[in-house]
């Protein structure tokens, strides 16, 4: 059975740093590509970070590049997004997602076969 399990979300204060993990299982990680979206309140859900574990190519949407980084431990079949300088605009649920294939549009989330439940991020002004 796929899983993908995120975790490290919490309450911080603009400027702040929070990195999320999302632990994979039951599929073979090193083929996958895992991308992290998010939703907030009454907006639709956003990819805004990709990794593909294949060949470690690393993707970004403009409203986080330089500011969040993902990385992949393929011994942990885990990856992790790093995330500085946050802003309350960064307050949403955070999940990953996971593909067999690296997605042209990486960021379109039908795309995707495997979710996990989410972890909240709230960045507070």
């Amino acid at each position: 059975e796929v899983q993908l399990v995120e975790s490290g979300g919490g309450l911080v204060q603009t400027g702040g740093s929070l990195r999320l993990s999302c632990a994979a299982s039951g599929f073979t990680f090193d083929d996958y590509t895992i991308t992290w979206f998010r939703q907030a309140p009454g907006k639709e859900r956003e990819g805004i970070s990709c990794i593909s574990n294949d060949d470690g190519s690393t993707y970004y949407a403009d409203s986080v590049k330089g500011r969040f980084t993902v990385s992949s431990d393929n011994a942990k079949n885990t990856v992790y997004l790093h995330m500085n300088s946050l802003k309350p605009e960064d307050t949403a649920v955070y999940y990953c997602a996971a593909s067999s294939i690296l997605p042209f549009s990486w960021y379109t989330d039908y795309l995707y076969d495997h979710w996990g439940r989410g972890t909240q991020v709230t960045v507070s002004s």
